[in-house]
């Protein structure tokens, strides 16, 4: 007697197994010959130049040791994490207020906040810090009072607005200038939904923008903001030219004597380079941290 197969259940068979496990196996790509000639030409010149770097006598690699560690350069180290502490923190909260400024329905405090980003982006950062650095020439005094009054006070200039002080207003306002146009376009990434939703609830506007907006706008604005930091960490090198005794000027001090130009330069990169790296460590993790959302949902939709 024959027995024939149900017709309501299919037939099984072992394409769908075999299909399956082919699937599953790592998919091997078959090497290019053109990717493999790059890789070796590639190759070579990475050989080549550590073979001329570490064989090149005028590296002079033992000055570069005696001065890595050296007190100078460390004092100079300090004097650029200092400026670039400073000159974030005045970038950052200017740029935030002239962003909010920029994005008022006040034509004469949006025209101000506009004029400050046009003069600051279009001027060079080399000649507002010589600027800063002559002041007391322009003002010999700086007096608080009414015009054409005799002052309440008058201060010396060249007291209150030392090198290292010139040095942080004129990198920290210029940063500022930039720092506005991120945070604006961050601000203006948010949907103008949430902002309505948030009145809608009785909240401010100032507490819209600090507890609404400005979360939500620093996944934008963090990735500018960590490149503008590592950018402003080499800007500082700037302010050498105002007498400043950062990294490069006593750098420069050091190879005026010794004559040694390489071997300083060497070790002066090997500082920024090092805090630009940790910087951009940093960098990441805040990336991270403010995109820990946005990937979750993502995740979610493609599942």
């Amino acid at each position: 007697m024959t027995v024939l197969p149900d017709e309501s259940t299919p037939p099984t068979t072992s394409v769908s197994t075999d299909f399956l496990a082919l699937t599953e196996k790592p998919i091997k790509r078959r090497p290019r010959i053109g990717q493999i000639i790059g890789m070796i030409v590639v190759a070579y010149f990475i050989f080549v130049a550590i073979v001329i770097v570490l064989t090149n006598e005028n590296f002079n690699w033992p000055i570069v040791a005696q001065y890595l560690f050296d007190v100078r350069i460390f004092g100079g180290v300090g004097v650029m994490l200092q400026l670039t502490l400073y000159s974030m923190i005045i970038g950052f909260v200017l740029g935030l207020l002239l962003a909010v400024m920029r994005m008022s329905p006040n034509w004469l405090i949006r025209g101000v906040a506009g004029a400050y980003v046009w003069f600051f982006r279009g001027t060079p950062l080399l000649v507002q810090l010589l600027f800063w650095g002559f002041a007391g020439a322009l003002f010999p005094q700086l007096m608080i009072g009414i015009p054409f009054v005799d002052p309440w006070i008058s201060l010396d200039t060249n007291l209150v607005i030392s090198l290292f002080t010139a040095a942080v207003l004129g990198v920290g306002l210029n940063e500022a200038a930039y720092m506005a146009e991120i945070v604006r376009g961050g601000i203006l990434a948010v949907p103008h939904g949430q902002a309505e939703a948030s009145r809608a609830l009785g909240f401010s506007t100032g507490s819209t923008l600090r507890h609404v907006v400005l979360p939500q706008a620093m996944k934008v604005i963090i990735p500018p903001v960590g490149n503008n930091v590592i950018s402003m960490l080499k800007t500082t090198s700037l302010v050498s030219v105002i007498g400043v005794s950062d990294l490069l000027y006593n750098a420069q001090q050091i190879y005026a004597r010794n004559l040694e130009q390489i071997p300083l330069l060497i070790v002066t990169c090997f500082w920024y380079i090092l805090f630009t790296t940790i910087l951009t460590y940093f960098q990441s993790l805040l990336e991270k941290r403010f995109s820990r959302g946005s990937s979750a949902a993502v995740q979610k939709g493609v599942r």
